[in-house]
C-alpha cells in the first residue's frame, strides 16, 4: 500500500515540491492545501480492507 523505501517514499509524497515555505507560518497540520500530500486520506479504503476492520471477530475457541 505504501512505499518504504526512500526514494518511494519521496515520490509518493512528492516531497520534491518546494513547498515547505508554505509552512513556515501556520505550521504544517490542519491545513486544506492540495500541497500538503500528508495530510490525504486517499489509501484510507486501501488500509481497512487490508486490515478487515469493521468486518466481525473471528470466532474464539470454547474453554474444555
Amino acid at each position: 500500500i505504501f512505499p518504504l523505501r526512500p526514494q518511494g517514499i519521496i515520490d509518493h509524497l512528492q516531497l520534491r515540491r518546494p513547498i515547505f515555505r508554505k509552512t513556515a507560518a501556520g505550521g504544517h497540520f490542519g491545513r486544506n492545501d492540495s500541497d500538503f500530500t500528508w495530510e490525504a486520506t486517499d489509501k484510507a479504503d486501501d488500509l481497512r480492507t487490508m486490515l478487515s476492520v469493521g468486518k466481525s471477530a473471528p470466532a474464539v475457541a470454547s474453554a474444555r
